[in-house]
């Protein structure tokens, strides 16, 4: 159940309706004593009668800011104008325009004290007022209906503009918390495209390359580089279906679980490396890591492996990857002659990405004799993005 808006205060100089309002009915009432004439039940006009056809609806003005203090001015003025014995003119309409708001903008407390203010604001003119008001007390009651019921028909507007207004910035929120997931797995699906199938078929290039030149003088290597070939090229395939089952999955089929490498499948990714002629060195320490800590270790130093046998043809790869306390440590190092003209790709933005994700940090960048990959990775499950 939607409750009543609650009174949040607003300057009333904020609403020139207001001003407007009470202004006009300010000099309506001062216009309707002088125009009076003389004589009758009344008293004559005085500056006190005008001072009070002002003081009624210039309380308009704080309407919005405080309806019930509004509602308590307005019916005294009408009650204290007929107590002084002078006609009452325009000062009930303040009154009706105070219930109404405090049916607008209150709550239950706040209508049933209204509808006693305005209730002892009635009593008051019946009693003070100089000659007959019961012909005139059916107009006050179709007044003060109208005051309720309209207050009460505004409220129930507002509250269901609230309400729409609610729901459509919910949607839109729920509509840029899907968009954001989209992009995220979008990312997750692109860099495991990049630095899957790329160093796949890089690997795969460079192998062939090897196999072909070699192949006349050593043609048992040819062969054995066209096994690991065709190795790698099923291996792809495998990754690239685990894939497109997490794109499109079939309804008969169970869920394609994600690649989960272990530290030990390093071995067989510098075995993979080595078959491009290229010399590595590995050696590991790691004891305990998580599913997801040993994923990213294993896509670093893969994209590692990737970028080093891609823009340098010779020269000692050493790949180190230890655990020391909560955090596994892992270095990259590609013995070349740096060079200032590489052009950055994805695969140093997907392994910081990889390191951030786990709550990790990754520097990448030229050192003396060569390029290294270093990061740092908590041992324990990856952050929350």
């Amino acid at each position: 159940m939607v409750r009543p808006h609650p009174l949040v205060p607003r300057r009333w100089a904020g609403s020139h309706i207001d001003a407007w309002l009470a202004g006009a009915l300010a000099v309506a009432s001062v216009g309707y004593l002088l125009a009076l004439p003389a004589g009758g039940p009344y008293r004559p006009v005085t500056a006190g009668a005008i001072l009070l056809a002002v003081a009624g609806p210039l309380a308009l003005l704080w309407r919005q800011t405080a309806p019930l203090m509004t509602q308590a001015w307005t019916s005294s003025i009408v009650a204290l104008n007929a107590a002084a014995g002078f006609p009452n003119g325009f000062l009930d309409w303040p009154a009706w325009i105070a219930l109404f708001t405090c049916f607008d903008v209150g709550g239950r407390r706040v209508r049933t004290i209204a509808v006693l203010i305005a209730a002892l604001g009635i009593a008051g003119y019946a009693a003070f007022a100089p000659g007959a008001t019961s012909a005139q007390l059916p107009g006050i009651v179709v007044h003060f209906l109208v005051a309720t019921v309209v207050g009460d028909l505004s409220s129930r507007r507002a509250r269901a503009a609230a309400a729409e207004a609610h729901r459509a910035a919910q949607s839109r929120e729920q509509a840029l918390i899907a968009e954001r997931l989209l992009l995220q797995e979008r990312g997750r699906l692109a860099r495991e495209l990049h630095d899957s199938l790329g160093h796949t078929v890089n690997v795969m290039t460079l192998q062939a390359g090897v196999g072909r030149r070699v192949f006349t003088e050593n043609a048992s290597y040819a062969r054995q580089a066209l096994s690991s070939i065709e190795v790698a090229g099923r291996n792809a395939l495998d990754e690239l279906n685990r894939l497109l089952r997490v794109l499109h999955p079939d309804k008969g089929e169970e869920a394609a679980q994600p690649f989960a490498p272990t530290v030990a499948d390093l071995q067989e990714l510098v075995d993979r490396i080595r078959m491009t002629g290229r010399q590595v060195e590995l050696r590991t320490d790691v004891y305990e890591l998580t599913a997801s800590s040993a994923r990213a270790v294993y896509r670093i130093v893969q994209e590692a492996l990737t970028n080093a046998v891609k823009h340098t043809a010779t020269g000692q790869i050493r790949v180190q990857v230890e655990q020391t306390g909560p955090q596994v440590r892992l270095e990259v190092t590609n013995e070349c002659v740096p060079s200032d003209n590489r052009v950055p790709g994805h695969g140093l933005v997907n392994m910081r990405e990889r390191a951030r994700l786990e709550g990790g940090e990754l520097e990448a960048g030229p050192v003396d004799g060569g390029f290294r990959v270093h990061a740092v990775l908590p041992v324990g499950a990856a952050v929350p993005t």
